[in-house]
């Protein structure tokens, strides 16, 4: 039987988010924007919009810092503001990612399904029309690689005037912020006019020199949230490498595999977190042997961590 209280407890540290640089940044240019663009509306002018390029490969940690974000969205000065107001509207670029999808999928999520199918242009020029009515400033499109997986020239020029469209809109300008794996940079960089209005921010990979301190920090971080203490054999140099490793040098999964290990020795009724519990779980997650576990291999940085099994074959 499951101890309720033990997946209650994981349940709350998933819930929790730390800090680290590549989100510092996010939030300093997203309110820089955000406070720009309230200021531009209580002063009556219009300017065309900037957007924020999020990018980072698979478990990096984007959908997390964004929603952590939009979370800590700070309420508008304006104490008038409309109940209905959608300051952010945030959602996940569907698949097929069409414009037209994407236009039906922001309509729906803003509160307007469709209720008869209509044209590419007409429900992007209702999906504008409703981004005015609800004030909304900052539009999110999570996954947002999906965009340029079009594959003529043609389509993926459709899409990048859309969004220019939606910045430049004359009567209500709406900012984007796109996160996305590294091939989100396709579409950016394929209209130098596009380019030039976003700001870049990127997830850089772990590098087991230079972020030791901030790996061993973040664990820290959860052992306290957790009531643990650290083992003699995890807050090192070589814990850091291996854990680095087998998150395949992402922040985001670094920490799902620390929730994981803590997990481990909660059920083994531990006060400590030691490696054992991080390769006790990998063994467990990977269905592998200690001779391919990042967390006991010798030659551990041979290992594929991102397959089944270590890539055993």
């Amino acid at each position: 039987m499951i101890d309720k209280s033990i997946a209650e407890q994981v349940v709350v540290l998933r819930g929790i988010f730390a800090e680290n640089p590549t989100y510092l940044a996010l939030e300093r240019q997203f309110h820089e924007l955000l406070d720009r663009r309230r200021a531009e509306i209580a002063a009556g002018v219009i300017y065309e919009a900037r957007g924020i390029a999020l990018i980072g490969t698979s478990g990096a940690g984007k959908t997390e810092a964004v929603g952590r974000l939009l979370k800590t969205l700070p309420p508008p000065e304006n104490k008038s503001v409309e109940e209905n107001t959608c300051e952010v509207l945030s959602f996940i670029v569907p698949s097929p990612a069409t414009l037209k999808f994407v236009g039906q999928t922001g309509l729906r999520e803003i509160g307007f399904p469709l209720r008869r199918d209509k044209t590419s242009q007409i429900i992007w020029d209702m999906f504008k029309d409703h981004l005015r009515d609800r004030k909304t400033l900052f539009l999110h499109l999570d996954e947002a690689q999906h965009l340029s997986s079009h594959e003529t020239q043609r389509e993926i020029q459709s899409v990048i005037n859309t969004l220019k469209s939606l910045m430049q809109n004359p009567q209500w300008p709406v900012g984007l912020i796109l996160s996305g794996t590294p091939t989100l940079k396709t579409i950016l960089n394929h209209d130098p006019q596009l380019a030039r209005r976003f700001y870049p921010i990127k997830f850089p990979a772990l590098n087991a020199i230079q972020d030791t301190d901030q790996i061993l920090a973040t664990v820290n971080y959860y052992l306290d949230q957790a009531q643990l203490t650290a083992g003699n054999d995890l807050l090192t140099q070589d814990f850091a490498a291996r854990a680095i490793h087998a998150a395949d040098g992402e922040y985001g999964l670094l920490i799902e595999h620390t929730i994981d290990a803590i997990e481990n020795a909660l059920r083994r009724q531990q006060s400590t977190l030691d490696v054992e519990n991080y390769r006790d779980w990998f063994s467990k997650k990977a269905g592998c042997l200690d001779g391919i576990n990042p967390f006991h291999a010798s030659s551990f940085e041979r290992i594929d961590c991102r397959k089944l099994l270590g890539g055993e074959d």
